[in-house]
């Protein structure tokens, strides 16, 4: 692990020569707080049902075209949205588990939204992180088998991605970069409240990124990771790249608050989030898959209803998704 291959770039703002930073966030917990929160005899952690599949599944068209933009629910941190003729996939993990074996570590509690099988010609994909429930080597390199697609991730994510599969067509940039992706689609990679790792010894030698997408129907904040911290970084996308459209938010992965307060938002926090960056409305996502921390399973979704009602903001501007589930705008 301590050979694995890394960035190697100029210093700036946020990367010191060996690690990058946020300016405004928080740096992860070290290893002693991770194994008090794993092994602490006062941990309490739900117990999800062994499988809960969703309701729904999606067959996509092969395209979609004019001012339309068509968002799927993959599961988890995964969507597939089309518009402008491009179809684009954030996230892909299709893998059964998220981990860095394939015989351990979290476990998929429901199938992807989409069978693989029924997704149209993939011409993009977007990885925002280095984390295994977001960069998923075996998903990418399936990916890159049948559709050969551009990978748009921050830097030093496409040293991992081609050190071990170098047919993943990886093209790493840094935040505040904004990327043509064609059919009058461009994406802007963004700075976000969250660190990453693969492993032991290289926390933060890679960079983690939020995306704007820019799109016929409107722009597309979509938030893979994020803490929330005084809301900052909310607010610096609304001012920089608002009016959004549509804000995809993640809702889960937030137990025990002192331990995930400063990477994961919990519902309450991604409400504040949605007010912040200023869109019209949102989808709650990052919840209901994996577990990976100590939330029940529909604690996410039942949260949230309680913080809108709360915000006094009406329940369909911002909605938990379900794998398989479909957004038109």
């Amino acid at each position: 692990m301590s050979r694995m291959k890394t960035y190697d770039g100029p210093a700036s703002d946020h990367f010191n020569g060996l690690h990058f930073f946020d300016p405004d966030g928080a740096p992860p917990k070290p290893l002693r707080e991770v194994l008090r929160w794993q092994f602490s005899g006062k941990r309490q952690r739900a117990a999800w049902p062994d499988w809960a599949p969703s309701p729904h599944a999606d067959t996509p068209p092969e395209r979609v075209d004019g001012g339309k933009a068509r968002l799927s629910f993959v599961g988890h941190a995964s969507w597939l949205i089309q518009a402008g003729g491009l179809n684009i996939l954030v996230d892909p993990v299709w893998s059964s588990r998220v981990s860095p074996v394939g015989f351990a570590g979290p476990k998929r509690h429901n199938d992807p939204g989409i069978a693989f099988e029924k997704l149209p010609k993939i011409d993009v994909v977007l990885v925002s992180h280095g984390h295994y429930d977001h960069l998923d080597i075996a998903t990418l390199s399936r990916l890159a088998k049948n559709f050969a697609p551009r990978v748009v991730t921050p830097l030093g994510n496409d040293v991992t991605m081609r050190s071990t599969d170098s047919s993943i067509k990886a093209e790493a940039f840094d935040w505040h970069d904004r990327v043509e992706l064609g059919g009058g689609i461009a994406v802007h990679l963004v700075p976000t409240r969250h660190w990453t790792a693969r492993g032991l010894f290289d926390r933060n030698k890679a960079l983690w990124a939020s995306f704007v997408l820019e799109t016929p129907a409107g722009k597309i904040y979509v938030v893979c990771d994020s803490g929330y911290g005084d809301g900052r970084h909310f607010r610096r996308v609304a001012e920089k790249h608002g009016p959004l459209r549509l804000a995809i938010l993640p809702i889960g992965a937030y137990e025990p608050r002192w331990f995930m307060r400063d990477q994961h938002m919990n519902p309450e926090d991604a409400v504040k989030a949605l007010l912040d960056c200023g869109a019209q409305d949102a989808l709650g996502h990052h919840h209901g898959t994996f577990q990976l921390t100590d939330e029940a399973i529909d604690a996410p979704a039942k949260a949230l209803v309680e913080a809108l009602d709360a915000a006094q903001i009406p329940q369909q501007r911002f909605v938990a998704m379900k794998p398989g589930q479909v957004v038109e705008i």
